[in-house]
């Protein structure tokens, strides 16, 4: 059977017609378009700069670009984005990374496959200037008889109270109170609800700004750090359930490299320059000063560069957790580095 010459040209142009389909131009560059991995539900369990790297990844589009859609949810609290992730209801949470061993231990096995930090952000401790000038509080033991605010009960925010009063060695005399989120925390301070208040870097930026708050426990300096610490100890990490690693590693993957594009913008930029890419959609209920310095000392001395948390890190962690505090010991024993950490997503990401 023979065709026409005109024939011939039209069919070998929708031939070539169907073949750019899946060619577009990014950046005046020819790229073939990802794969569609389908809608996913991100949750973060808060509203803080100690997120950025999600906030990046959401408005450079860096998920789109792998092939994934991301509905961000703020899901308010750790203890609710570890239900929400439970329950299927998001795919992965970014909460703390307390979050990945304590699910798997109350029986929904959960993965950490992203790191945000080396330190724990939220475990700064402030309180009201007209105490610190008076001499009614200067330190963690002055808080003996007193309130503290915190999240909810055996949230990271609860835990590192009950921890940093126990290393003061008053955690018997505190009254640590669960107020909710991080703005009624702040709130409940400032009228004096509460003595004094776990609080993010964000948090104690924005007391000291307004003049009315002062930390008596600065956990983003090194030496301060390093008493109570001992090393790194991940605060923030990207989890999710070892179901869905199983089912759909590619998705992981997916979400985990838009995550590694983001950390290396947030390295490659200025404080300010993060700050003008995600203040306005996801920070713009704190001052604007107070985002910038914080996301500056965090890219200092906060951030991981490279998102891997450690085995040294990861154990330091499940101590805070266990004597008791958390856990017993022996429900420790059960979540080890290997069951509750995977970072081969993030090795590939980066190419090690």
């Amino acid at each position: 059977m023979t065709h026409r010459p005109d024939f011939t040209t039209r069919r070998r142009v929708l031939a070539a017609a169907g073949a750019l389909a899946g060619v577009s131009l990014l950046n005046g560059r020819v790229a073939f378009a990802q794969p569609k991995l389908g809608k996913i539900v991100y949750g973060q369990g808060s509203i803080d700069p100690f997120f950025a790297a999600g906030y990046v990844a959401l408005k450079k589009g860096y998920f789109g670009e792998g092939g994934l859609d991301v509905e961000y949810l703020n899901s308010q609290s750790g203890p609710r984005t570890n239900q929400l992730l439970a329950a299927g209801q998001i795919a992965f949470g970014a909460t703390a990374a307390t979050a990945a061993p304590a699910l798997t231990i109350a029986g929904k096995p959960a993965t950490l496959v992203f790191g945000f930090d080396r330190k724990l952000t939220y475990a700064n401790v402030i309180v009201r200037r007209e105490d610190f000038d008076s001499g009614k509080i200067k330190s963690l033991k002055d808080l003996a008889g007193k309130r503290v605010g915190a999240t909810q009960p055996q949230s990271s925010t609860w835990l590192m109270a009950l921890y940093l009063m126990q290393k003061a060695g008053v955690a018997d005399k505190v009254d640590i109170r669960p107020l909710g989120d991080l703005a009624t925390m702040l709130g409940a301070l400032k009228t004096g609800s509460v003595s004094a208040s776990m609080a993010t870097m964000s948090m104690m930026e924005q007391a000291r700004q307004e003049g009315w708050g002062v930390p008596i426990f600065d956990a983003t300096t090194e030496s301060s750090w390093n008493e109570f610490m001992g090393g790194d100890v991940p605060g923030i990490a990207a989890l999710t359930l070892q179901d869905t690693i199983q089912k759909r590693p590619e998705v992981v993957q997916a979400f985990v490299t838009a995550m590694v594009k983001a950390q290396d913008f947030i390295t490659a930029n200025s404080a300010a320059g993060i700050t003008d890419v995600i203040y306005d959609d996801y920070l713009s209920a704190f001052p604007r000063a107070a985002i910038e310095k914080t996301l500056g000392v965090y890219k200092e001395t906060v951030f991981l560069k490279d998102n891997i948390i450690t085995e040294d890190a990861y154990n330091r962690m499940t101590a805070i957790m266990g004597d008791g505090r958390q856990f017993s010991n022996e429900e420790i024993k059960t979540v080890p580095y290997a069951k509750c950490v995977d970072m081969s997503f993030v090795r590939k990401a980066r190419g090690l």
